[in-house]
This record gives C-alpha cells, structure tokens and sequence, in this order.
C-alpha cells in the first residue's frame, strides 16, 4: 500500500541544518530538471476573489522525480482552514513506481524556510541577532527557526495585523533559544532589526522602504502573483537584489513584477540567482553597510530536495 506521510512525520524528519545544506548542494548541481511551473489562476465566486493552481514538476534522471500540486484559498481563514492546500507526488525516475505521497504544505514551509535560510546565509551579516517576522500565518514560525540556524539570531520580533495571532507565534517559540516579542508597527521593527522576513497575503505593499537601515536584510516570501507586493519601489532601489531563480522572479510576482513594468528596475538590477550563489559564480553581501533584498518564489528544485529527504528517512532509500 502506497504510504501519505503527514504533517507530524515530516516534521519530524528534519533539521534545517541538513536541509539548507542539501539545497546548497542542490542548487550548485546541475543534473536536476526543472520545467517553469504551471500558474493557473481560476475564479471562485463565493469569495469574489481568485484562488490559484500550481503545479510544480522536478525530476533528476535516473533517480527521483517529483510534482507538487497546490491550491491557494486567500480567503480560507474565514473558515478557519489553511490558505495553501495541496500533495506531493514523489516517483522513482527509474522504474517509474510511486515511492509515496507527502503533505504539500508542510513540505513547503520546511523548503520555503530553508531557502529562506540558505540566502541569508549569502546576504545577510553574520552577526545578524535581530529578526523581524512579519506575518503570523503556518510559515511564520518555520522562517524564524530556519533563519536562526544560520545566523545567532538572540531577539525575535513578530507583527501581524491580528496581535492575538502575533502573541500565538511568540507562544509557539517558547522554548527556542531566543526571546520572541510582538510589536505593534512594521516600522518599529524595522527600527530593531537586522533581518526582516515578510510571508503574508497582502496585494499591497507593507514594507516602505524610507523606513530601511544600512546593512538590514529583506526576505520576502509572500506576493506570489503578479498583482501582490509586499514591499514598496524605495525597498528595490535601496537595495541590491537577489532571486531564487530568474524565470519565476521576473513572472510571477508583484514585488519584482511591477517594479520592472514600470521602469523603476531593470533585469540588470537583480544581481543574481540562488544557483549562482550556490555555484560561487557571483558574489552575494560586498560590505556591512549595504541593504541586500531576496525575492523566494519558490522552485521545484526545493520541493523535490525536501520530498527525497524525508521519504529516505520514513520509507528508506529507492533501490
């Protein structure tokens, strides 16, 4: 019988330790296929407003290959349901047999997190000890940890438009070894910060960039279409500005999207990718008083590195 493996096993099943530093090798190789992902945006009448459809395809030949399928619902916090719903499909690119089906979202934030992560590695100063998290939905508290993996994060600050839910992330991170705090303005924090990681649903910008000090670092996981942005044009011209990956970045959402449209970047301004980080072919922070900006996407190459890391721990290694 075909296993599911759930939330809890996922999460069980890693460290982000060992995870950033798959994705690095990951991203450094290049024998893994990835075709651009399908993004389907599709009415829904009762919320008067579109959900999407993704659909995410990876595979290294010979070895393992994958497919994400996600649905993303804005509105699903009304009904007290999760906003990205989806399953994973991990296959045996050699004998074709399906090895198991994975939970999308948790392996999703696992991934997203730890992208998160492996860029900040690159961009952000090592002595960063100050974090700003802003946004209080499933990804909030994976992003904190991920990020405090790779640097000595000591100070943890956490805004949300609801400050019930806010206090809910300081809660959940009780036992982490920093202090976690909700604020009641995003300038505030910014004011206090020396990493600031955005995931939320918002279409319009949060982030103004007037508010930045030299040496921060942005991290901005939400804005995954076109039409979303959560940081303003000041933010992409203060900084210097890096992407998980061109195709999607310069498609997909509005934080680079808009900005490019109209004029107030170039393609040239995106100083480089995660493969060429990760290949060591393009330099990411130059100093300590620079502002550096990563726009996650998110990549099928996340996925399947995560998806084949935790069925070889629960299933065992394919033959």
């Amino acid at each position: 019988m075909l296993q599911f493996i759930d939330k809890e096993t996922i999460e069980s099943s890693y460290s982000f330790e060992e995870l950033v530093e798959k994705l690095k090798s990951a991203f450094a190789d290049s024998s893994v296929t990835v075709p651009m992902r399908h993004h389907h945006d599709y009415a829904n009448p009762p919320e008067d407003r579109e959900s999407t459809l993704l659909l995410m395809p990876a595979w290294e030949p010979g070895k393992d290959l994958g497919v994400k399928m996600v649905t993303v619902s804005p509105n699903n916090g009304n009904y007290d349901l999760p906003s990205i719903q989806g399953i994973y499909l991990l296959f045996d690119a050699h004998k074709g047999n399906c090895r198991t089906l994975l939970d999308a979202k948790a392996l999703t934030a696992i991934r997203t997190a730890a992208t998160s992560a492996l860029a900040s590695s690159f961009l952000s100063r090592e002595e960063s000890k100050t974090l700003l998290m802003i946004g209080t939905g499933a990804l909030s508290p994976m992003l904190i940890k991920a990020h405090a993996t790779v640097r000595p994060i000591e100070k943890v600050l956490v805004w949300g438009r609801n400050t019930e839910k806010a206090n809910g992330v300081a809660k959940a991170l009780v036992s982490e070894n920093f202090t976690v705090e909700s604020i009641g303005s995003i300038e505030e924090g910014i004011k206090r910060a020396d990493i600031i990681s955005c995931a939320t649903l918002s279409a319009t910008a949060l982030i103004n960039g007037e508010w930045l000090q030299a040496g921060q670092h942005l991290d901005m996981v939400g804005a995954y279409r076109p039409d979303m942005r959560e940081a303003d044009d000041t933010c992409l011209t203060r900084s210097r500005v890096f992407v998980d990956h061109y195709a999607g970045a310069t498609k997909e959402t509005g934080d680079i999207v808009i900005p490019l449209e109209q004029g107030v970047i170039t393609k040239e301004d995106l100083q480089a990718d995660l493969f060429e980080l990760c290949r060591n072919e393009k330099q990411g922070r130059r100093s300590s008083q620079e502002i550096t900006f990563f726009k996650s996407v998110g990549h099928a190459l996340e996925d399947l590195v995560a998806a084949t890391m935790v069925a070889d721990k629960v299933i065992g290694v394919a033959d």
